[in-house]
């Protein structure tokens, strides 16, 4: 499993992707959380992090990602790092919508919902150009939410 984009290679963390790109990036405690989740539960690969690669240079530029697989009501929350070098150049827009598209496609997904703080400008333009809405602010965060989609 894996989305190709125009620049970059998107891939889910699996214990063999960790491996091969722990010594080139530097992991958050996000990643180890859902290396532990995928040791219960191996359905929940591609429903957490997925490794952010630059296809030019072949490194890691960042991660994107769900936090859980789709809930009841066919909803994932999205979120998203790139790493500052990479930064201004469009990447993050282009990794997160590719797995926004990838989890529409799966029909385990109706709604994407995300949030981002009130000051955090780069991820708010991130949040519009991939079609998401804001739905509310609260405690200095801005909650997203893409237009639902209905199955027919």
């Amino acid at each position: 499993m894996k989305i190709k984009t125009d620049r970059l290679l998107i891939v889910p963390c699996t214990v063999e992707s960790y491996n091969a790109f722990s010594d080139k990036y530097q992991m958050g405690p996000h990643i180890e959380m859902h290396l532990e989740e995928l040791k219960n539960d191996i359905k929940s690969i591609g429903w957490g992090v997925w490794f952010v690669i630059h296809c030019d240079s072949n490194l890691v530029i960042g991660d994107v990602g769900f936090k859980g697989k789709p809930n009841d009501q066919k909803t994932v929350e999205i979120g998203y790092g790139i790493n500052s070098d990479y930064q201004n150049n469009g990447f993050a827009t282009e990794a997160v919508n590719g797995i926004k598209d990838w989890a529409l496609s799966s029909n385990q997904v109706n709604k994407i919902v995300a949030e981002c703080a009130e000051e955090n400008v780069a991820s708010i333009r991130v949040l519009e150009k991939i079609g998401m809405s804001q739905t509310y602010s609260k405690d200095g965060f801005i909650y997203w939410e893409n237009p639902q989609r209905v199955d027919s």
